[in-house]
């Protein structure tokens, strides 16, 4: 029974000896810096699963800047998923630059997913953009004058952090879309492609009263345009592709007519056939009636033989009227 005691007692001892060693560097530096933490807030802090070392640098450096913070507010912020020591700096940062931002404000920024120490630095010192973006691969935003001359455009915009509308604000991708937007708007009111040529700052002046930069994270300060070039004749272009569509049309058009004219003839030429089956047909009846006429006591023979004389004559003078034709060819 003693020897269990006595082993109880020695774990006892050297599980305390670890923790007094472990947590005494911590909070020594702490007490000398002014940010003092007992010892049971630094063992509450590992059981749970905060690493004091980080709570207690960010500590220091909110000190040192006199910044008031809390241990318990950068426990909470830790546990939430936040970058402690980004937040810190970030509010260092603003305060050295009388930028008006508090704890909650630059930890709601961090836990949103944004850099909020960038955001500082680019609140103090603007940001350049270009439009579009080169990543995306594309050289320049196309838009095409009234005269039908095609316009390749390329800008800079020098924007700067808005740190009110962080949370929730639209980003980069946002002011590339709108700005591009805007330079085609513009290239598209203009009457001429020398117009823009002549006039490039036209499009920045067009651009920035647009308010482009409203719901956005950012503030626009100003649009350059760094380049502007002429691209095709659109114009030409699909007005040559219109006459040729045209053509296709009138020849489609041509080629039903002519198919209706083909139809046409050969239905003259069935019902050609049709009336000669039909003359055809009465001329079969003739020596039936003939002969019946005999029958029937009301043609004699010299009335017959008559006839035939005349169709004779009628038959010899055609034939004579068709030679003296091919004669006169």
């Amino acid at each position: 029974m003693g020897q269990v005691l006595f082993g109880l007692i020695l774990t006892g001892t050297v599980i305390f000896v670890f923790i007094f060693f472990y947590f005494i560097k911590l909070w020594v530096r702490a007490l000398a810096s002014g940010a003092h933490v007992s010892i049971a807030k630094l063992l509450g802090m590992k059981l749970r699963s905060v690493p004091p070392t980080v709570i207690i640098d960010a500590s220091i450096m909110a000190k040192k800047a006199g910044i008031h913070i809390t241990t318990d507010e950068l426990e909470a912020h830790y546990l939430a998923g936040g970058n402690v020591v980004n937040v810190i700096r970030a509010l260092i940062s603003a305060d050295k630059a009388n930028i008006k931002l508090i704890f909650k404000q630059a930890a709601a920024i961090d836990l949103a997913g944004r850099d909020v120490l960038a955001a500082v630095h680019t609140s103090v010192n603007p940001k350049v953009i270009d439009c579009p973006d080169p990543k995306k691969g594309k050289d320049s935003v196309d838009g095409i004058a009234k005269n039908g001359i095609q316009v390749k455009a390329r800008a800079r915009v020098t924007v700067r952090t808005n740190i009110d509308r962080l949370v929730g604000g639209a980003g980069e991708e946002t002011i590339i879309a709108r700005v591009g937007e805007g330079i085609v708007t513009t290239i598209g009111t203009a009457e001429s492609h020398k117009q823009v040529l002549e006039n490039p700052d036209l499009i920045s002046k067009k651009v920035l009263e647009k308010g482009l930069d409203s719901g956005t994270a950012f503030e626009i300060l100003s649009i350059d345009i760094a380049d502007v070039d002429i691209g095709e004749n659109i114009g030409a272009k699909l007005q040559a592709d219109q006459a040729e569509a045209d053509k296709r049309v009138a020849q489609a058009k041509a080629e039903e007519r002519r198919a209706a004219a083909v139809a046409t003839e050969q239905e003259m030429k069935a019902r050609v056939q049709e009336m000669h089956a039909k003359v055809v047909e009465a001329e079969a009846e003739i020596p039936k009636a003939i002969s019946q006429s005999f029958r029937d006591g009301h043609l004699g023979i010299m009335d017959y033989y008559n006839m035939r004389n005349v169709m004779a004559d009628t038959a010899m003078r055609e034939n004579i009227a068709g030679k003296d034709k091919l004669k006169d060819k």
